[in-house]
Formats: C-alpha cells, structure tokens, sequence
C-alpha cells in the first residue's frame, strides 16, 4: 500500500518528509508523481483535482489537511471510502485567542485610533460596553473560543446545528430561536463548518437582524459569507464592522473592496494553523489504524459533511 498526498497550493516536501521518517515502511508520493496508483490506499488531501480520486480503484480512506473537510467533494468519492479530519488542540487554543483578541480590539475602538493616529488627531473615547458574543457552530473550535471568552467576562450564546449543554453558555439548536438571539448579538463569530446548508448563512437578512452596532467576526470559510450583502451592511451602517479571516477567494484579488474599507480588518486565514508535527503524526496513526484494521480516529460522518 501507499500514502498520496494531494495538497494544492503549497510546498510539500516537509509534510512528505515527515509522513516518511514516521511510517519508514510506507511508500509516500506526491500527487501527480506517483508511479502506481492502483497501491495508494489513503489520500491527505486539500483542493486535490477532481479527476484524481476515480484514478484510485483501491482507495480506502482520505484525510483532510485541515480541521474541515469542505476542500474534498465528498460525492467523488466511493461510499466505502473513510473520511477524516485534523483535530488539533492547538488549533482551538489559537483560535479562541485569535477571536478573544479581535472582539477586544472592536471593543476598545482600536482600529479607530490607529486611523486617529494616521490623522494626528488625539480623540479619546470609552470603550464600547457590549458584552454579549454568539457564536455560529458549537464544536471544538466554539467551544474553545467560548471558554476563553467566559474567563474574559464576556456573555456568550451559541447556535448549533445539534443541541449542546455546556454550563454558562446559552446554547440553542433551532433555527426558530435565532432571530430572537441575533437581535441581542454585540458580536456574531462564525466557525460554522461549511455544508449546503451553511454557504450564504450569512446574507443580506441575516445582517438585517443584527443591532446596528453589531461587529461580524468569520474565521470558518469565506463562502459562509455572501460578500456583497456585507459590504452593504456596512456601507449603509446596518453593523459596524467586521473582522475576515477567510475569503471565498484566495489569496483575495488586489482589487477586492475588502482591502480598502475602513469597517473591515483583514488577516490573511491565519487565525489558527495547524501543526506540521501534530497534523503528519495523526496521519501517520490513522495510516497504521487502518493497515491492523482498527477503527480510525477523527472520523467524518459524509452525511452532514463534518
């Protein structure tokens, strides 16, 4: 059997190394430079070639190189094949810090002062007294994100596709609760992982919803967004700002509005990123998980896409 990996857009030559040090007595090759695919048995994959996946008839289980499985077209893929994930304690840690810095960075009018600054004008003002953070999505990343936010003082609900229970956390799980919730929303953090169902989530009504001093934070996938209902928004003060990580397009083109707008703060999907050691050591367990027939860790459920 072999190991294929299939990731576009960056150098793999450190993963691959890792991946080889790690299973000494497993063949690693690099997609398209593989001399035998009827061997490859498991694929780590992000935004791999959709004609790839039919030119592996013994194709056994695909893993995400990252925590969402949104670059693999699950329907490509033969029913029997198992997919996985990257779970990565770190991850959750630099994500709940990512999100707690940027609520307190709108809180306490930072990007202001750094215009103030560019201005030479000395105008102090208090910082804003909103308190209260929903977050979109309810997993492992949310969850993280909301503890920190609790030891911080803030006040957070949650919204999830399944009911949660988590102390101090006012969890909701039906769509006909969010309205009343999104009303009450001083900052709506997304970390929805991205379905069908979730693409477009937040649009033009949703933000309509929101107080007009509400700020959008996103840092699960840039189609979750449908960008120019938010440029809309805030152009027409319906919110007040918003903190993107993720672009439905990247790097995002020159000429994006994003770039210039002086209610948005870009980085560039660097809120949280996953270990090379952490991410190729879980690979490499799984690649062993299954060669004795063990049930694989992480496993995604292909019928809800995470």
């Amino acid at each position: 059997m072999s190991v294929l990996v299939a990731i576009s857009g960056r150098d793999c030559s450190k993963i691959i190394t890792a991946l080889a040090t790690k299973l000494p007595d497993v063949k690693i090759s690099q997609w398209p430079d593989c001399d035998n695919l009827e061997d490859v048995e498991f694929v780590l994959a992000w935004l791999a070639p959709a004609d790839m996946w039919a030119q592996l008839p013994n194709l056994k289980v695909v893993s995400s190189f990252g925590a969402g499985v949104d670059s693999i077209d699950l329907n490509l893929l033969p029913d029997n094949v198992v997919v996985t994930r990257i779970v990565d304690e770190n991850l959750a840690h630099d994500m709940a810090e990512y999100v707690l810095t940027h609520i307190l960075a709108h809180k306490l009018r930072l990007k202001d002062y750094v215009i103030k600054q560019q201005q030479r004008q000395w105008l102090p003002k208090r910082a804003y007294s909103h308190n209260h953070v929903v977050i979109l999505g309810f997993g492992e990343l949310g969850q993280s994100c909301a503890k920190r936010l609790l030891a911080n003082n803030f006040t957070v609900s949650a919204f999830s596709q399944n009911p949660k229970n988590i102390p101090e956390v006012n969890c909701i799980h039906q769509a006909s609760e969010l309205p009343s919730l999104l009303a009450q929303a001083d900052y709506l953090v997304c970390l929805f992982p991205l379905t069908t169902q979730t693409k477009g989530f937040i649009n033009r009504n949703l933000l309509m919803q929101l107080p007009s001093h509400a700020v959008l934070i996103n840092v699960a996938r840039g189609q979750h967004v449908v960008a120019d209902d938010l440029l809309w928004a805030l152009d027409n003060q319906i919110i007040r700002g918003a903190t993107l990580d993720v672009f439905a397009q990247e790097p995002l083109a020159a000429e994006h509005p994003f770039w210039h707008h002086s209610a948005v703060t870009m980085t560039p999907h660097c809120a949280a990123l996953s270990d090379l050691e952490t991410v190729t050591q879980q690979i490499a367990n799984n690649v062993q998980r299954m060669k004795t027939g063990l049930k694989l860790n992480n496993q995604v459920d292909r019928t809800k896409g995470y």
